[in-house]
């Protein structure tokens, strides 16, 4: 209902900015009506959280970004209140959540976000009523000794030290185990940033890099460049990083994988040669192993990456913001074997730790390599107090380390295990459905929980091999075309999600291909689901597609409907 210019007067009179209004506003639900409005709400959320979301989100409707952002076009702030705090939730039940996307139903398997635990929903809600800024002691106190604990508990996880080595660093002021921070780019960045600081570190002639800067580094040490070594299949935040910490990212030097999407050992080695030869210009700042590539889940050879590393005295830093938490399971924590050599790890806790966003963590090996990263001020993080932020990247942070805590209080490993073997094994049984499908192609086996496959037909597998360029270039530029495509209508269908990417494998496929990529973490994703998602996928081809013809020429001929 449309109201008139009379009728909006009369309730902007009675929505004021005033002290009054404010102070009822602040403390408590203005009235009756808002209380039972949250109440309405909040206790399906609170109680019933993927019901909830089932039932108001979907997966998600169909409506163009288009047509939503035309409805968001308003820059102006009123200055006075628009709504009371009832008709504000109800308007993000009712129009806000039917356009988001319901990452907690069981048919989204597309991304490194799934569904979280209910009760995430409550240690949420205490962490943000309790509003403890950990940069600080004086504004967390006894969050900031929980958080140096939890930092501990999964320091051991990794690095498997003995009693006497926590209990001097547990607790310790001066000693530093780990950090968290907003996410997994901040998480390597500071990786990354400590790094670079102890490459290029003071001396009785240099102040530091952190002190005079890259150029002046560059001019003590007699430098042109710092590179860093991974993978191609290396996440983007170590780009950034790049461009942050003044390397730039052209000195992020990409490594070749093998046929198992792993770190070309042999080419890594070759490149170190190359770069020891330049040694009086190029300084090795660090090398980076994966532990769970983000687009196929693989994980690089970490125990020979962590001897070449100790062998030539380089930072060994080991990307595990998705396989970190595997490390939770005994049937295939070997699967990181090596992990715990490495000088500092990045685990994401909004991944496989299953927390709301965000939350990234990083660790080091030796307690005192963030000392290359202490800063302080005269109101805050004085020299000899134990605020957190010191040796941080961010400044103000909420206690995300609370939730952490509390979430393995209530899983313990075994419950996280029961995640992490989940995964895998219905990974492992997906990749044997897609196999048995003479549509479907399966292009990265699952190592961890995520896998890639493709639409092409069988007959064109088996014709490939033999086929002569100019043919293997059609047959892949058609089935990017039509897996591009496939993976749009289905999106937009709402009914389920599978993501994805474009890998390179020009020795295989003689181009880069399109991929669906596949994550399986939803605890309620099953086989059943999985095979809905193939019928569906089967379905939009045989009704947009099913004209491919293979051309007696050899040529391949596309007639979409």
């Amino acid at each position: 209902m449309i109201m008139t210019a009379k009728e909006m007067r009369a309730k902007r009179r009675k929505l004021v900015a005033d002290w009054e209004a404010l102070m009822r506003t602040f403390i408590k639900p203005e009235n009756e009506a808002t209380k039972t409005i949250l109440l309405k709400y909040m206790e399906p959320i609170l109680f019933g959280l993927h019901s909830f979301l089932n039932k108001h989100v979907g997966i998600t409707e169909e409506v163009s970004i288009k047509e939503l952002a035309d409805q968001y076009k308003n820059s102006r702030i009123n200055p006075y209140p628009e709504k009371k705090l009832a008709d504000v939730i109800t308007d993000l039940i009712e129009n806000i959540a039917p356009h988001a996307v319901n990452i907690a139903s069981p048919y989204f398997v597309g991304h490194m976000t799934s569904a979280i635990p209910f009760f995430m929903v409550h240690l949420k809600t205490i962490t943000a009523a309790l509003n403890q800024n950990v940069v600080k002691l004086e504004t967390s106190k006894v969050v900031s000794v929980v958080e140096k604990q939890v930092l501990a508990k999964i320091h051991r996880l990794i690095y498997r030290k003995d009693d006497p080595f926590y209990e001097e660093h547990i607790q310790n002021p001066d000693t530093t185990l780990g950090c968290f921070t907003d996410g997994g780019t901040l998480a390597n960045t500071t990786a990354m940033w400590v790094a670079r600081n102890a490459a290029m570190p003071k001396t009785a002639g240099f102040k530091g890099i952190e002190s005079e800067g890259l150029a002046a580094a560059y001019r003590y040490y007699g430098l042109e460049r710092c590179v860093i070594l991974v993978s191609r299949l290396g996440h983007y935040s170590l780009s950034k990083a790049c461009g942050l910490l003044g390397i730039g990212n052209e000195n992020l030097i990409p490594i070749d994988v093998d046929n198992r999407n792993k770190i070309n050992i042999k080419q890594l080695r070759q490149i170190i040669r190359q770069l020891e030869k330049e040694k009086d210009r190029t300084k090795i700042m660090a090398v980076v192993g994966i532990a769970g590539t983000t687009e196929t889940g693989n994980i690089d050879p970490l125990r020979e990456l962590a001897d070449i590393c100790a062998e030539k005295k380089i930072h060994y830093h080991v990307d595990a913001a998705w396989g970190g938490p595997t490390l939770m399971s005994d049937k295939y924590a070997h699967l990181l074997d090596g992990i715990k050599y490495a000088d500092s790890v990045t685990i994401d806790g909004h991944k496989q730790f299953y927390m709301p966003m965000t939350c990234g963590m990083v660790y080091f090996k030796d307690p005192h390599r963030m000392d290359h990263i202490a800063y302080h001020a005269r109101y805050v993080n004085r020299p000899g107090s134990v605020d957190l932020g010191i040796k941080s990247l961010s400044g103000s942070r909420e206690a995300n380390s609370l939730i952490l805590d509390s979430t393995l209080k209530i899983m313990g490993s075994k419950g996280f295990a029961l995640l992490i073997n989940h995964g895998i094994e219905t990974a492992r049984e997906f990749a044997k459905e897609i196999k048995k499908r003479p549509l479907f192609q399966l292009i990265s086996p699952p190592e961890l929980n995520i896998l890639t496959y493709r639409i092409c037909p069988e007959y064109l597998q088996k014709q490939f091999p033999a086929a002569n360029q100019a043919e293997k270039n059609e047959i892949n530029e058609t089935m990017n075309y039509i897996n591009q495509n496939i993976q749009r209508c289905q999106r937009e269908a709402g009914k389920s999600f599978v993501s994805r990417t474009t890998l390179q494998l020009k020795r295989l496929f003689n181009r880069d291909i399109v991929v669906f990529r596949c994550v399986i973490m939803n605890p309620m994703t099953d086989k059943k689901i999985l095979n809905d998602i193939l019928d569906e996928q089967e379905e939009i081809f045989n009704y947009h597609f099913q004209d491919i013809l293979l051309m007696g020429s050899g040529r391949l001929k596309l007639t979409a409907k």
